[in-house]
């Protein structure tokens, strides 16, 4: 689909801030939304919203279905009834611009668990009623999802967790061992859908907040899933397993100019053509659980759908490993067939092929720009705006980047004469240089980061590709969101005819 020419802000909620040590779905997402509304933006970009696992990444989610629920807001549930008053009153001091995974999910965790108790002792009729229709709306996944969280809690201290490592009649889906868990671990397993009615009804509404005032919300779409997933788990046919359920082989990208060993993800590859023998239903199903979540979406590592690199899961790098060719567009003719219009965006970064180009135009997907790519190749640069057709996303980074300030402390002096030049500007308020250069591009969408808009360092950067630690834990205080940020995004908006024709 065509996007219409807009401006939006690239934030993930748990930068947001407030007390209890990362951003939650409660006032401060709505002062944001807010925000948006003043400053005339129409989108609103997320990341993966689901519940994270490895490395507290959202690219690594234990279900490609569920929420997480650590983005539940502790004050909405004391306004709802589902926490007693004065549950917060006791609340750690947490740091106020990061976040501390290990303690906020110690401390979220408790705050969910005695939510699940005062339900059961205290809740309406009318609250277990809502549960209960949830519940059965979106069992065909969150009974698998559940279940799988309460086996791997119970399994924790055995090898991690990991699905493959529990017993082996539980970890292969015995039907005679699934039913004897699922008693044994009944309150567990109604838990964990507990926490998921919260999460769908604070993000829903949230949602619903947003679409009202003209802003458009999208997310993220990582093309493979994590191992140790429900996912996985319950479909094992759908994926390149060996007998004991470890991957025969994995996802990645080969050696290039950035990494001469190339990208190991690990991630397991999918049977396309098994997949493909039921009109790829799995996806079909994951789409609109996304778009049920989110108005448009971009799908991350776009090539890997026309053709992916596969490694041998016993190597240890990404040099040994081949092409191999994935379902193309029929793929997407399935998907369309099934849901309708696409509203994707096509993450084509990296070295993209014609064929990979033609599945993207094809359908009319928007493909990305990065600015900070631009430099260093004077006009040559298909990133430099002057090279842009309508249909393209451009931002000035990604979660990805390093922060507009700190890339242009850091490139080389050739490409910041190449930017100044480009830009008849100094580069003192380069983050705004570049913002302003988005805006005014021939780029249907344009998105900053929020990092930009405030023009912070490195110090704010989300995440480091290469560094498996120490990543997604920036948040901004709520005194940094100011009304001179808004009224100066505005201006730009206005001026480069980005602003929507809100009604009333």
């Amino acid at each position: 689909m065509r996007f219409t020419r807009s401006g939006g802000v690239l934030v993930h909620p748990t930068s947001f801030p407030g007390r209890y040590g990362i951003g939650d779905l409660g006032d401060a997402a709505y002062a944001f939304v807010d925000f948006l509304v003043e400053s005339q933006q129409s989108l609103w970009q997320v990341l993966p919203l689901g519940p994270t696992g490895y490395a507290d990444s959202p690219y690594q989610c234990f279900s490609a279905f569920a929420g997480n629920p650590m983005l539940i807001s502790p004050d909405r549930l004391v306004r709802d009834g589902y926490l007693p008053a004065g549950a917060l009153d006791d609340a750690p001091v947490f740091p106020n611009d990061r976040v501390d995974y290990g303690p906020v999910i110690d401390y979220k965790s408790a705050l969910l668990a005695l939510a699940y108790q005062e339900f059961q002792a205290h809740g309406s009729d009318e609250q277990r009623e809502a549960l209960n229709r949830f519940c059965a709306q979106h069992a065909g996944w969150l009974e698998d999802f559940a279940l799988f969280m309460a086996l791997k809690a119970h399994h924790v201290h055995h090898k991690g967790g990991v699905w493959n490592t529990w017993p082996k009649e539980v970890a292969f889906r015995e039907p005679a061992a699934l039913e004897s868990w699922s008693e044994k671990l009944a309150d567990a397993v109604a838990f964990y859908r507990f926490q998921q009615f919260l999460f769908f009804q604070h993000w829903l509404e949230l949602k619903s907040y947003a679409n009202e005032r003209g802003i458009r919300i999208v997310g993220d779409v990582p093309i493979f899933v994590a191992f140790d997933s429900a996912d996985v788990w319950a479909n094992r046919e759908l994926f390149h397993l060996r007998d004991d359920g470890e991957p025969s082989f994995v996802a990645g990208v080969p050696p290039d100019y950035f990494s001469e060993t190339g990208q190991r993800w690990g991630n397991p590859l999918y049977r396309w053509r098994r997949m493909a023998g039921d009109g790829y239903s799995w996806w079909a199903a994951r789409l609109r659980m996304t778009f049920t979540q989110v108005d448009a979406a971009r799908l991350d590592h776009f090539r890997g759908f026309e053709a992916y690199w596969r490694i041998p899961a016993g190597e240890p790098t990404a040099v040994v490993g081949r092409w191999v060719k994935g379902p193309g567009a029929a793929f997407f003719k399935a998907m369309q067939k099934e849901l309708g219009e696409l509203p994707i965006i096509a993450e084509d970064l990296g070295v993209i092929t014609p064929q990979v180009e033609r599945i993207r135009d094809q359908f009319g997907f928007p493909g990305m720009k990065i600015l900070q790519f631009a430099f260093g190749g004077e006009r040559k640069s298909a990133f430099l705006p002057h090279n842009y057709d309508h249909n393209c996303v451009v931002y000035t980074g990604t979660h990805d980047n390093e922060t507009t300030v700190g890339w242009f402390g850091n490139i080389s002096e050739e490409e910041r004469d190449h930017v100044r030049r480009y830009l008849a500007r100094d580069g003192h308020d380069i983050s705004w240089d570049l913002i302003r250069l988005a805006y005014s591009s021939a780029a249907n969408v344009a998105i900053a980061t929020m990092q930009d808009l405030m023009k912070l360092g490195n110090d704010a950067r989300m995440n480091f590709p290469s560094v498996e630690s120490g990543n997604w834990q920036w948040r901004y205080r709520p005194e940094m969101l100011t009304s001179e940020i808004a009224e100066r995004l505005r201006e730009i908006t206005e001026l480069y005819m980005r602003a929507p024709a809100r009604q009333g």
